[in-house]
């Protein structure tokens, strides 16, 4: 049930056909795990906690550096030297005091992904690394919860949805390849359109809305101002989701 307050706060979006309370509530009820709160992360989280996501739990091990601040809009420069994921749960819960946002402030191993996931509906990939893609991807599977993707390189960004057992997931896209973890271009729009299409995603699937971005990868180069879509076949021999 809603408060008069919440359905005062979220008025507009609940005006969308389709959407209404029910909507809402979806959304209220729902926990969402995000995978770094970075230049992805940053408006991923900004965007679900306005939207009235019921429960954001933050992972991330970083501190902040001045460097980052030109994309991590989540971050200023009173945050330098600090944890990223206490910062992140200040900006937010001040953005939205109505949502639930739990910080956690380590590294996402083998050992206790599935633990720090817990019992959250969805995995937001806000990564910058493919091992951890690819370990995050093989967690949703396990668990049977949606994986939703996106990546930045410069002015090119990308982002898939993956729903475990219907659709193709991240390694029957890049199917194990490896890239070596270096330091690489990039500009905060590109983070913010990207991180917007994965909220968008995250908020089409709880509510039930559209068409979700499964089996295709959506790719967008800003310098041409161009969205270009690619078909993603799921292999049956994956090694995440093969045997699904």
């Amino acid at each position: 049930m809603l408060t008069e307050r919440e359905l005062q706060r979220y008025d507009r979006q609940m005006m969308i056909y389709g959407f209404g309370e029910d909507g809402q509530e979806k959304l209220q009820k729902a926990k969402v795990f995000i995978a770094g709160v970075g230049g992805l992360g940053s408006p991923v989280a900004i965007y679900l906690a306005v939207a009235g996501i019921g429960t954001i739990r933050i992972v991330d091990h970083d501190t902040v550096e001045l460097s980052n601040l030109n994309r991590q809009v989540l971050h200023w420069d009173e945050n330098i030297g600090g944890e990223k994921a206490a910062s992140a749960v200040a900006k937010l819960q001040k953005l939205n005091p109505d949502v639930r946002i739990e910080a956690i402030s380590e590294t996402i191993t083998d050992d206790n992904a599935s633990q720090l996931v817990g019992d959250s509906d969805l995995i937001v990939d806000a990564m910058d690394n493919l091992p951890t893609r690819y370990l995050l991807n093989k967690t949703a599977i396990e668990k049977g919860i949606p994986f939703f993707h996106g990546a930045v390189y410069g002015f090119e960004g990308r982002a898939m949805t993956v729903i475990p057992g219907k659709s193709a997931c991240l390694n029957c896209l890049y199917h194990g390849a490896d890239a070596p973890k270096e330091k690489f271009p990039v500009i905060g729009v590109t983070p913010a359109v990207i991180g917007c299409i994965q909220a968008t995603e995250v908020i089409k699937y709880l509510t039930g809305l559209g068409e979700l971005l499964t089996n295709r990868l959506l790719n967008y180069d800003a310098l041409s101002m161009k969205f270009t879509e690619f078909k993603v076949n799921r292999d049956p021999n994956c090694e995440h989701c093969g045997n699904l």
